[in-house]
């Protein structure tokens, strides 16, 4: 591995939406910063694995999919 060529990491905390704070290694900030994240991880289907819904505005999507409906995809 070269030397000198990746970011220091250091331990900062980091502040859930519920207010527990927790303690990881990070390149954020400095030493014993504090993030406070915006999002709950443990229910945002980005972490979780859970599935999205497609929100069809003005219906765009019946557009696309009526268009492209002969393709096979």
């Amino acid at each position: 591995m070269k030397k000198d060529i990746h970011p220091d990491s250091h331990k900062i905390n980091v502040k859930l939406v519920d207010g527990t704070v927790v303690e990881m290694r990070s390149t954020w900030g400095s030493e014993n910063d504090t993030l406070s994240l915006d999002i709950d991880p443990s229910a945002h289907p980005a972490w979780t694995g859970g599935t999205s819904r497609l929100v069809d505005t003005a219906g765009r999507v019946s557009k696309f999919k009526k268009k492209y409906e002969g393709l096979g995809f």
